[in-house]
């Protein structure tokens, strides 16, 4: 009988798959629908796949295990060994985190791409001074200004209740008489419903993503610039994988990179066209307002530029090459 009872669960064991050895969490500021949740949801299927589930990520989306301003810190103190930002939501720390929020600098994808490309190596000697490795990142789509009357220069902003998300924003918001007040995405729905907001500046994907239709009524295609988000990975999580798993997880990061990248660009066009959809006065804008928003641009960069040094200098010197 003994001897039956342990070949049953020898047989048993033998039929169960064997569980991961690594169990990552993955924080994430955005709603599980938004691409960019789904795309760091194909890369954790894909790093437990190809890791023959020695490593499980597990994505917790709409800012649900810490709130977007705590994700990098999360991820720097060994809280979470991996996590997904939005680059300039830490621009006060550090003003190249915020160059590809500049407005006008990069307003296209394949502008944007450039600008990822000069940008990455300054951000990963950052990363690495504290511990941390960037793993790959995705932008947002073009970014528009939704407003709940009509826009046609900027001194109709004056007054506005403008929804800031970073220095940036803000600083929008302070030059155009709009009153700038700091809401994250996943608060961002309530803010609208409750009236704390009546404008801001994001993509297509954050405006259906909130419905903002429900509340605001203009959407102005300004294409004013292109933020990314970035997945960081805590150094000392990484060192513990064995090599053949640390090969998969900079492997998936590659693909999730490409993958996210092409699928911001072929979502862009529908984003827009679902809010026209849904009652939005979609546009672009009138040539006073486009005129003016490119003048203060101008005065942003050159504000950046004083701030950010020889890094934001250097950054910005080989995206113009390029």
């Amino acid at each position: 009988m003994k001897r039956r009872l342990l070949l049953a669960t020898a047989a048993t064991l033998l039929a169960t798959p064997a569980f991961a050895q690594t169990k990552w969490d993955l924080p994430a500021a955005y709603p599980a629908t938004n691409y960019h949740s789904v795309n760091l949801q194909k890369f954790a299927d894909s790093v437990k796949a190809s890791s023959g589930g020695k490593l499980e990520i597990v994505v917790h989306p709409g800012a649900s295990l810490f709130k977007a301003p705590e994700i990098k810190r999360a991820v720097q103190t060994g809280q979470a060994p991996i996590g997904e930002i939005l680059v300039s939501n830490f621009e006060n720390e550090d003003p190249v985190y915020g160059v590809d929020v500049v407005p006008f600098l990069a307003s296209s994808f394949p502008e944007a791409k450039k600008l990822w490309a000069a940008q990455k190596p300054v951000l990963e000697k950052k990363a690495a001074a504290q511990g941390m490795m960037v793993l790959f990142a995705v932008p947002w789509p073009p970014q528009g200004l939704y407003a709940k009357k009509e826009v046609n220069q900027l001194s109709d902003m004056k007054g506005m209740k403008f929804r800031a998300y970073n220095r940036g924003t803000s600083r929008i918001a302070e030059l155009t008489g709009a009153q700038p007040i700091t809401i994250q995405a996943a608060e961002l729905s309530q803010a609208l419903a409750t009236g704390k907001v009546d404008s801001f500046i994001s993509s297509g994907a954050t405006g259906v993503d909130s419905k903002v239709w429900e509340q605001l009524t203009h959407f102005y295609d300004t294409q004013a610039w292109l933020p990314k988000n970035a997945v960081l990975m805590n150094k000392a999580a990484f060192d513990k994988l064995d090599p053949a798993t640390q090969k998969v997880v900079l492997a998936e990061a590659a693909k999730a990179e490409a993958l996210g990248w092409a699928e911001a660009e072929r979502l862009s066009a529908g984003f827009l066209e679902t809010l026209a959809k849904n009652g939005m006065k979609v546009q672009p804008p009138s040539p006073k307002l486009a005129g003016e928003y490119k003048e203060l641009g101008k005065k942003l960069t050159a504000e950046w530029l004083e701030k950010a040094g020889p890094d934001g200098k250097a950054v910005v010197d080989a995206y113009n090459k390029n």
